[in-house]
């Protein structure tokens, strides 16, 4: 079989050698380098704290705006969404480490046997330890500020409001608030599916597709574990919040986003892209 067959039967191959690159390189760092490892997850935590608080900053600014008696609340939400959008970015090309795109590597990692479980958990841990860390940094600095203060701050309480209700509502919430997080991490994987897997050749097209994505879950409602993080402990350190609800939140969300990333991205695509049953055939014949 040609090496021409191969790439049009599997087209995700690049993807997949990318991926389990950016794992070994991962596992290297969450182990011998932890300091470093937990630095970067830091600032991807920094990054998502600081992009998402200036999405809220932004729907406000646009809610405050009357045009002939309508408000331009919904379309504070569009720019906003858009903004926010630029974080993912910033993390790709910052090298920083985000909790939801290594659930993606890690799992196609445990499929080609290149991790074991306990490693891959561990990496796991320490971003997001890393990442609420950079995000309590960030909720700290606001905390003696007055950035989120007036309407701004409406904004985010709403927003957590309506995040714990998923929790206090029962199991309806919970389904809710879970599909939620599927879509989430299912769109931000593909994102960096679309950024791995070499046919996209430009950085301004890799950018794009990257906010994109983050507009999607951002505009649409989507919940990511570690924006909800973050956003819980700004609100907790500006005014106190339901530790149980948050907590409860997060843990579905973390469930949601692995579903929606690790197994609907990771495990499909490095199944369908998995061509050593097909090779053996071949030799066979």
């Amino acid at each position: 079989m040609s090496s021409d067959t191969s790439s049009s039967l599997f087209p995700g191959k690049l993807f997949i050698s990318t991926a389990l690159e950016a794992l070994e390189t991962k596992t290297i760092m969450s182990g011998q380098l932890l300091q470093r490892y937990l630095q970067r997850a830091g600032m991807a935590g920094i990054l998502i704290g600081i992009f998402y608080s200036v999405y809220y900053t932004t729907v406000a600014a646009f809610g405050a705006v009357q045009y002939e008696s309508l408000s331009l609340h919904s379309v504070g939400k569009v720019v906003g969404a858009l903004v926010f959008g630029w974080a993912l970015v910033f993390i790709y090309y910052t090298k920083s480490e985000l909790l939801t795109s290594n659930m993606m590597i890690v799992t196609v990692g445990a499929y080609y046997h290149r991790t074991r479980w306990w490693r891959a958990v561990r990496l796991l841990l320490f971003c997001y330890l890393g990442n609420v860390l950079g995000g309590l940094l960030v909720a700290v600095l606001f905390r003696f500020s007055s950035l989120i203060s007036g309407p701004v701050l409406e904004e985010m309480d709403h927003a957590v409001e309506v995040k714990l209700a998923y929790v206090s509502e029962g199991i309806a919430g919970w389904g809710d608030l879970f599909v939620r997080a599927v879509f989430c991490n299912l769109m931000i994987n593909l994102a960096m599916l679309l950024v791995y897997n070499g046919l996209i050749k430009d950085d301004l097209t890799k950018s794009l597709a990257m906010v994109m994505s983050v507009f999607v879950f951002a505009f649409a409602g989507f919940e990511h574990s570690v924006a909800n993080t973050v956003l819980f402990m700004i609100i907790g350190l500006e005014q106190g919040i339901d530790v149980g609800l948050a907590a409860g939140n997060v843990g579905i969300a973390l469930l949601g986003n692995y579903v929606g990333g690790g197994l609907l991205i990771g495990l499909y695509y490095a199944y369908v892209n998995d061509d050593s049953k097909f090779l053996r055939a071949q030799s066979t014949q």
